[in-house]
C-alpha cells in the first residue's frame, strides 16, 4: 500500500498554482453526454475521479482523447446506451449526474447507485422527486436506480433542502424537456454556475444560476463546445489551510478571490493575513492563531468541504473553539485520527469543541474520505516528528499532483509504498 510521509514542523513560502474544480469537472463530464458534437473540456484536474469518469464515458462508448494532462476531447455520439451499471460507477459519488444526463438524452436512465467518501448518509430522494416532476418514473433495484419518462416535461421543482447534487442533476434533465422548468430553492455553489455556462455554451438556455431560483427553457439539440473549468475554491482553500497551520508567506495562483470569500473570512478572523489579487491570493501566517466559532453553510456560507480542514487549525489555535457541521450528519470522524496527534476535541451530534493545544506529535494514522485526509496532510506538516497517513486512495480522488505542490513550497512529503499491513505472511 502506499502512504504519504510527512516530516513536520516546516513553515510554507513560495507559490502554488491550483487545478481545476473537481466538483465542476465530475458534472461537466457526464453533461457532454447530451451534446450532438465534440466537445472539448479544458483545465480537468489529473484526480482519479475524472479518471473514473473519462474511462466510464468511455465504456458507454464515447471517444476520449487526451490533448494534454488536463485536456479532453470527448465524442458522445457514439454512445448509444442509457445504462451504465459497470463496477467503476460504484467508486464515485459524482457518478449519480450521468442519471440526469442520460435521462435527458434517451428519456431513460439505468445507472448504479454511486459510492464515494462515506461520511452520513446520500439519499437521492431530491434528485428522484425532480426528475418525477419532469415526467420521469423512478425504481430501485439490485443497486440500480432506473428513471423512465415517455416525455420529459418542464415543471416547477422545489426542493425540500438544499442539494448541491440535487440541482445539478435536476439541470441536466430539464434542458432537454419541453418548456419551462423552474428550480426553486436551488443550490447556489460556483461549480453549479459553471455547469450552467458549459450547457448554456452548448445552446442551453439556463438562467438563474448561483441563485435559489434557476429556470431553464428546454431545448432539442445541444451542440459540441469548448469549455475551461473553473478553478477548485476547495483545493485553493486547503492550501490557504495549510500556511495558516504552519506558518509562512504563499502565493496560491489560478483562484477566483470571490469564490474564497467565506474562507477568506475565517482565516482574517484567526489573525492571517490575506491578500487579494485579479488571480491569487496571498496567505500570510506570522502570528499565534486565534480561536474562532465556525457553521458550514450552503454557499455562499462556509463550505462543508473545508471543514475537517479547519478543524485541524481550531486544534492549534489559542483558547477554546466550537466547529458546527450544518450540512453532514456524521462528518467528524476524523477527529479520532487527529487525537492521536495530541489534538484535545470533543464531539457531540453535530458540534465538535475544540480546546487549542501549543503543538501535535507525528503518529500514523488514516484518511476516512476526502478532506478528512485533506486535514491529515495539515496536521502532518505542523507536527513534530513523522507522520504517516494511510487510505490516500480518497486523497488522490481530488487532489492533483499533492506531494509535488506541497514540496514547492517547502513541504517535506513523500508518497512512500508500505507492505500490506492486512497481509497474512508466508509460512516458510
Amino acid at each position: 500500500m502506499e502512504k504519504f510521509v510527512i516530516h513536520g514542523g516546516h513553515p510554507l513560502y513560495g507559490e502554488v498554482s491550483i487545478s481545476g474544480a473537481k466538483n465542476a469537472a465530475v458534472a461537466i463530464l457526464p453533461a457532454v453526454v447530451l451534446s450532438e458534437g465534440v466537445c472539448v473540456i479544458e483545465n480537468l484536474p489529473k484526480i482519479s475521479d475524472v479518471a473514473i469518469m473519462l474511462q466510464i464515458l468511455t465504456d458507454l462508448g464515447a471517444k476520449v482523447r487526451m490533448l494534454s494532462d488536463s485536456v479532453a476531447e470527448i465524442d458522445p455520439r457514439p454512445i448509444s446506451t442509457p445504462v451504465a451499471t459497470g463496477e467503476l460507477l460504484k467508486k464515485m459519488r459524482a457518478s449519480y449526474y450521468l442519471i440526469g444526463a442520460l435521462l435527458g438524452r434517451f428519456n431513460e436512465a439505468e445507472v448504479a447507485l454511486p459510492g464515494g467518501c462515506d461520511f452520513g448518509t446520500r439519499p437521492i430522494d431530491q434528485h428522484l422527486k425532480g426528475f418525477a416532476a419532469l415526467g420521469g418514473q423512478a425504481t430501485v433495484r439490485q443497486g440500480n436506480v432506473r428513471v423512465e419518462a415517455p416525455v420529459l416535461e418542464g415543471s416547477h421543482i422545489y426542493l425540500d433542502v438544499v442539494s448541491v447534487g440535487a440541482t445539478m442533476n435536476i439541470m441536466l434533465a430539464a434542458v432537454k424537456a419541453k418548456g419551462m422548468t423552474v428550480i426553486e430553492s436551488a443550490a447556489k455553489e460556483p461549480h453549479i454556475v459553471d455547469l450552467a455556462n458549459f450547457l448554456n455554451t452548448m445552446g442551453a438556455d439556463i438562467r438563474g444560476a448561483g441563485t435559489d431560483v434557476i429556470k431553464i427553457r428546454g431545448t432539442d439539440h445541444l451542440t459540441g463546445a469548448t469549455y475551461s473549468i473553473i478553478p477548485d475554491q476547495i483545493e485553493a482553500g486547503t492550501y490557504m489551510a495549510a500556511v495558516a497551520a504552519t506558518g509562512g508567506d504563499v502565493l496560491v495562483r489560478n483562484v477566483i478571490p470571490k469564490h474564497l470569500d467565506s474562507i477568506t473570512a475565517k482565516l482574517e478572523e484567526m489573525g492571517v493575513e490575506i491578500e487579494e489579487f485579479d488571480e491569487a491570493v496571498r496567505v500570510r501566517r506570522t502570528k499565534p492563531l486565534r480561536r474562532c466559532n465556525i457553521k458550514t453553510m450552503p454557499h455562499p456560507g462556509f463550505p462543508t468541504d473545508m471543514q475537517p480542514q479547519f478543524g485541524v487549525l481550531l486544534a492549534i489555535a489559542n483558547g477554546t473553539s466550537i466547529l458546527t457541521e450544518g450540512v453532514w450528519d456524521n462528518r467528524f470522524r476524523y477527529i479520532e485520527e487527529l487525537r492521536r496527534m495530541g489534538v484535545q476535541a470533543s464531539v457531540d451530534g453535530k458540534i465538535a469543541v475544540f480546546e487549542g493545544v501549543p503543538e501535535l506529535s507525528g503518529a500514523k494514522v488514516r484518511s476516512t474520505d476526502l478532506r478528512a485526509g485533506a486535514a491529515l496532510l495539515i496536521a502532518g506538516l505542523v507536527a513534530k516528528g513523522e507522520t504517516q497517513v494511510g487510505s490516500i486512495v480518497y486523497i488522490d480522488r481530488g487532489y492533483e499532483n499533492v506531494v509535488e505542490k506541497l514540496t514547492g513550497i517547502g513541504a517535506d512529503i513523500e508518497r512512500r509504498a508500505f507492505p500490506d499491513e492486512d497481509a497474512v505472511p508466508a509460512v516458510r
